[in-house]
């Protein structure tokens, strides 16, 4: 009975991340990470391995049906990509041996940076005309987001989006794809390393990753019949205050 009550939660908890993921457009990592850490009480590496268990399927399945309506160049894929694997696993290796009271800080710090991206997205304009992709320079975004992946489980495509569209001048759909060629395998590797490193819950982690599977279709569905500007602030107040949050509420808490 107590088997079955845990699996059913974990199942309740994916699903509303997974949910709460395609409302938003952000990976379930983002809303998890603290979650465990707040919640369950998981030391941060912990609490990001963990979370990499229910990204991955997510971000696999997102990959492949985004290919499906908007094909990406394969040699663009692959200098994003390898790139974005190797930097995964080589900082990986060292998030997991870090201390993880500043792995937290790091944490904490890239949520607020994201906060205030959102914010300001809100009131962009509409974009310029895309530009020619130079693949050339599509192995510095990669590492960039791999580096993200591997040191905090999230934010690869998030980190890497804003290079593409703003630095590179590519359109949003461009942008995405190329982004989830980076964070798909990439996410594989960063939880393989963390696995290694004994930093994943799997009993926590597969169950949520079934849940999230089953309803992150009907939160894009939800997601484009809400007005994206209250929704992009309203989440970014809320990752805003969770930073805060996890920096201050263990000293308020002792």
């Amino acid at each position: 009975m107590l088997l079955a009550f845990h699996l059913f939660t974990a199942l309740l908890m994916g699903a509303g991340l997974g949910f709460l993921g395609g409302v938003f457009g952000i990976g379930g990592g983002i809303v998890a990470v603290p979650m465990f850490v707040l919640g369950f009480g998981m030391d941060q590496p912990f609490a990001q391995g963990t979370a990499l268990v229910l990204m991955v399927p997510n971000l696999l399945v997102g990959w492949w049906r985004y290919q499906q309506r908007h094909p990406m160049p394969w040699r663009a894929m692959a200098a994003i990509g390898l790139s974005a694997t190797l930097t995964t696993w080589l900082i990986a290796r060292v998030a997991t041996r870090m201390d993880p009271q500043v792995l937290r800080w790091l944490f904490s710090g890239a949520m607020g940076l994201l906060a205030l991206r959102l914010l300001s997205t809100a009131r962009q304009t509409a974009p310029p005309p895309e530009r020619r992709l130079s693949l050339r320079v599509l192995p510095l975004v990669g590492m960039v987001g791999g580096s993200s992946m591997g040191l905090l489980g999230i934010g690869g495509g998030l980190l890497a989006g804003p290079l593409l569209s703003g630095w590179l001048g590519q359109r949003q759909t461009t942008a995405q794809g190329l982004s989830l060629a980076l964070v798909a395998p990439s996410s594989v590797v960063a939880l393989a390393t963390y696995a290694q490193a004994q930093r994943v819950d799997w009993t926590l982690g597969v169950p949520m990753a079934l849940g999230g599977v089953m309803t992150v279709s009907a939160g894009v569905a939800l997601a484009h019949r809400l007005p994206e500007r209250p929704m992009r602030t309203a989440f970014a107040v809320m990752l805003a205050a969770t930073a805060l949050w996890l920096i201050i509420g263990p000293r308020l808490l002792a």
